[in-house]
C-alpha cells in the first residue's frame, strides 16, 4: 500500500483541542453505510456475553522544556544516559542545555532518537515536578499553545489507566467512564484488560513511500492468561470480541500471531512491531472502536485493514461533512470486520 493511499483532506477546525461529553459516534453498518448514534446506543449494541477489551496503560509525564526547546525523555539506558527526542539540528555533539532544577543535558549522539547525558540522575519525582504529558503536536498547534492545560491531566488519561509506560493515551478509551464499564458489566458484557505502552512511533511520521517499507517501532505488550481465557471462551460460544482502540487490537493480534513470548496458559508478553494494513487477516478482533486518525498514518492503515480503504475513506468523508471532531480528543467510530 502506498502511503499516499491513506491521504484525505479535512478542515483544520475539526481538530479537537478538548474532549466533548458526550462524544459523537459514527457507527458503520455491515453494508458500509455510516450512521450517527449516541454513546448510550453504542453501549446497548454490545450484546450480553460478548467481551470488550481495553488497554490499561498509563501515560508518562516525560516532556520537559529547556526555554522554548521541548525534550521528550524516552528511555534511560544507564544512570545518567537517556534516549530523547528534541530538535537537535542546530546543536552540535557536546553542546549542553540547561533544564529545570539544575539539570544539565549534553548531546552525545544525534539520530532518532538522540542520546544525551545528564549531570545527575533523575527519578520519577523529577518528572512529576517539572514534566508535562506528551500531548500530540497537532493539538498544541491547533490550540496555538505548546504547554498542556491543567485539565489535560485528567483528559489525557483513561479512567482505568494503571500501568505506567506510555507516550500517548489509548484515546478510544477516553470516551468511556468507569461508570460506563460498570453498566456494561451489569448487562452481562465481559470486560478485560491488556497493556500496550504506546511508543516512539506515535510521534514520527511515516517516511516510506510504500507502507511495506515502513519500520514500525516496537511497543511493549502484556496479555494475561486470564484475559486470553475470557476471549477464548467468548469466541468458543460464538460471541464477539470488541476491541477498544488500535493499541488493544495490535496487542490481541500480536498474541494470536505468535509474536509475543508465552502461551495461553501463562499469558503473553514482549515487544511487537506488528503493522496491520489491508490484506491482513484478523484472528481475534470482530468489532473495532477507535477515534478518527490522521492521514498517512499506520493507525488509519489498521482501520482500512479491518474494514476496507474505500469504505474508510467514504465514511471519513461522511463524518467530515457532518463536522465530527477529529483525532485524539475527537469523536468515536465503530467498525465491523470485512474479510478482504
Amino acid at each position: 500500500m502506498k502511503i499516499t493511499d491513506l491521504d484525505f483532506a479535512f478542515p483544520e477546525e475539526l481538530i479537537a483541542t478538548a474532549p466533548q461529553r458526550p462524544s459523537r459516534v459514527m457507527w458503520v453498518q455491515e453494508n458500509g453505510e455510516p450512521q450517527e448514534i449516541s454513546i448510550q446506543e453504542l453501549m446497548e449494541r454490545i450484546p450480553s456475553g460478548d467481551v470488550l477489551v481495553v488497554n490499561n496503560t498509563r501515560v508518562l509525564k516525560r516532556r520537559v522544556f529547556a526555554g522554548d526547546i521541548e525534550i521528550l525523555f524516552l528511555k534511560q539506558t544507564n544512570q545518567f544516559d537517556w534516549e530523547v527526542l528534541f530538535p537537535s539540528k542546530k546543536h552540535k555533539i557536546g553542546s549542553a542545555l540547561e533544564l529545570p532544577l539544575g539539570l544539565t543535558m549534553t548531546l552525545i549522539e544525534k539520530g532518532r532518537p538522540q542520546k544525551v547525558r545528564l549531570n545527575q540522575e533523575v527519578t520519577e519525582d523529577y518528572f512529576q515536578k517539572v514534566a508535562e504529558l506528551p500531548l500530540p503536536p497537532y493539538i498544541q498547534k491547533a490550540r496555538d499553545q505548546r504547554h498542556t492545560v491543567d485539565a489535560d491531566e485528567s483528559w489525557y488519561q483513561t479512567a482505568w489507566a494503571k500501568s505506567p509506560g506510555s507516550f500517548a493515551a489509548p484515546t478510544a478509551s477516553l470516551h468511556f467512564s468507569s461508570e460506563d464499564m460498570q453498566k456494561l458489566r451489569e448487562r452481562g458484557v465481559k470486560i478485560v484488560e491488556v497493556t500496550l505502552h504506546v511508543g516512539l512511533g506515535t510521534f514520527l511520521p511515516v517516511t516510506a513511500e510504500d507502507l511495506n517499507d515502513h519500520d514500525m517501532h516496537e511497543e511493549y505488550v502484556e496479555v494475561s492468561a486470564e484475559t486470553w481465557k475470557v476471549i477464548a471462551d467468548v469466541r468458543a460460544s460464538n460471541g464477539k470480541v470488541w476491541s477498544l482502540g488500535t493499541t488493544t487490537t495490535r496487542s490481541l493480534e500480536s498474541a494470536a500471531q505468535g509474536l509475543l513470548q508465552g502461551s495461553a496458559e501463562t499469558g503473553y508478553r514482549g515487544f511487537t512491531k506488528l503493522l496491520i494494513q489491508p490484506g491482513y487477516k484478523f484472528k481475534v478482533v470482530n468489532r473495532l472502536l477507535t477515534n478518527f486518525h490522521q492521514p498517512q498514518s499506520t493507525l488509519l492503515a489498521l482501520v482500512a485493514g479491518f474494514s476496507s480503504l474505500e469504505r474508510v475513506k467514504a465514511c471519513y468523508q461522511w463524518a467530515i461533512e457532518r463536522k465530527f471532531r477529529l483525532f485524539s480528543y475527537g469523536d468515536l467510530s465503530c467498525w465491523t470486520e470485512t474479510q478482504q
